[in-house]
């Protein structure tokens, strides 16, 4: 008599959005797998699948309803997680429900439990969940030499183009214990590259009062200062980097730049300045709105002439003018922004920005956010001009042939998907080899857009 071993479940899982949403698909994914489901690399070979969704501008919100329908179509069986999933419609109904209304269960973002429990009731777990199944820092959807931490969720600001707060909440700042023990697994697990992101990273610790925690049995206050140094001295034996997204421009960042010229944490900031004129800024209820941008980001630049900047911005916002356009412009050119993106504004379901008089045409909306980008690439360009013949550390994210051909990589200044990236050429000595995930010392030879081309030495 032969005993018949039961098919190990298998979940599919599509993960959309941000970097935010990704941490978050991160954790779903761990959970998974520490109770013995396997994933699916298709709908059709799952037992059902999850899709964690992004709603925060038309073009995302298309894609999520056309993966949750495709899922829906293979499948049959889909649950709806992420930022989507806690939009509603005109009429009061969620909005996911009344699209598609056979997908099995709904859940906003940061909501790994409820997602749990829906998996558990459409396909029973296989095993104990207590069992040593997955590595200590989880399951990660990105390459093995980089990974994002997110150190809290949801926003206290009130933007009146966005709705970010109205599907993640107000902020709330995961123990600082907790974010250091994840870097640590991190860093261990031979992670070369930490990327911190959250909604606002500056806002670290705010909601707790900057209460004190504990990491390895020493006290650390919430506080990004101190979460930044004690980042900075994990990553130190490993030599790997860590990289700051989303820092608002308050006062108390200006206490992270002797932290950069130590080498404890990479000279590169993420600001999402969104605009440079007092009065669009203050339309647009930003936070720091008050605060003189220019003349701090000066100061960082002379306290830390390495320091690398990359922002984004928004052209064409009810009710902007021609002159605070160009004050935009401006504020580009004279801030020297290394690295720009830049939306024309898209009016978004809920956002109190779709109230505000003086609604621009989708034309001039366009053709602002052209202006504004074809001014971003020549300050580009021109700073990346200033790295030939610098020699600089960079991190390989491709290298085919076994690295006797080169390969791609980037510098402290770029972060993966969003910045440039550094060519590296065939190695001059044919016993180097370029291997991903590892660092190599190489000269810059040439610019070519917002990228460089450099020799390994």
């Amino acid at each position: 008599m032969t005993t018949e071993v039961a098919a190990t479940p298998k979940v599919g899982f599509v993960s959309l959005g941000c970097p935010k949403a990704l941490t978050d698909s991160e954790l779903i994914l761990t959970q998974l797998s520490a109770e013995g489901y396997e994933t699916s690399k298709t709908f059709a070979g799952a037992d059902l699948v999850i899709v964690n969704t992004c709603g925060f501008i038309d073009d995302a919100v298309k894609e999520s309803l056309d993966t949750i329908g495709e899922a829906l179509a293979e499948n049959g069986k889909v649950i709806v997680t992420g930022c989507l999933g806690a939009k509603q419609a005109p009429d009061g109904a969620n909005l996911v429900q009344q699209i598609h209304p056979k997908v099995l269960a709904v859940t906003g973002p940061h909501a790994t439990q409820e997602v749990m429990d829906a998996v558990h009731q459409h396909l029973p777990k296989p095993h104990d969940p207590f069992m040593d199944l997955v590595p200590a820092a989880g399951i990660k959807l990105t390459p093995k030499h980089y990974a994002y931490l997110k150190i809290s969720e949801g926003c206290n600001h009130r933007c009146s183009f966005c709705i970010i707060p109205s599907m993640r909440g107000d902020l709330v700042s995961r123990p600082v214990g907790d974010v250091l023990k994840e870097a640590k697994a991190l860093f261990e697990g031979g992670l070369k590259e930490l990327l911190v992101v959250s909604q606002d990273t500056s806002a670290y610790g705010v909601d707790t009062k900057y209460r004190t925690g504990f990491f390895d049995g020493k006290p650390v206050k919430t506080r990004m200062l101190d979460l930044v140094r004690e980042l900075g001295e994990l990553a130190k034996p490993y030599g790997a980097w860590v990289r700051l997204h989303y820092v608002y421009p308050y006062p108390h960042v200006d206490e992270l730049l002797p932290l950069m010229n130590e080498g404890l944490v990479l000279p590169y900031l993420d600001v999402p300045f969104q605009h440079s004129h007092p009065d669009m800024l203050k339309r647009m209820k930003r936070p720091a709105s008050g605060e003189k941008n220019l003349e701090r980001l000066l100061r960082w630049r002379e306290a830390c002439p390495d320091l690398v900047v990359r922002s984004t911005f928004i052209a064409g916002f009810p009710g902007e003018t021609e002159e605070e356009f160009e004050h935009l412009l401006n504020f580009v050119r004279e801030a020297g922004i290394d690295r720009a993106g830049c939306f024309a504004y898209s009016p978004v379901d809920g956002a109190s920005a779709n109230e505000l008089p003086g609604q621009l045409p989708d034309a001039l909306r366009e053709e602002r956010r052209a202006r504004f980008m074809a001014v971003a690439e020549q300050v580009s360009v021109q700073r990346l001009q200033r790295r030939v013949g610098q020699t600089l550390q960079v991190l390989i994210d491709s290298a085919p042939a076994l690295g006797r051909k080169g390969g791609v990589g980037r510098s402290y200044a770029d972060a993966p998907e969003i910045d440039g990236t550094v060519r590296l050429l065939p190695p001059e000595k044919a016993s180097k080899q370029l291997k991903v995930g590892e660092f190599t010392r190489a000269r810059v030879v040439a610019a070519e857009g917002h990228d460089l081309v450099a020799m390994p030495i």
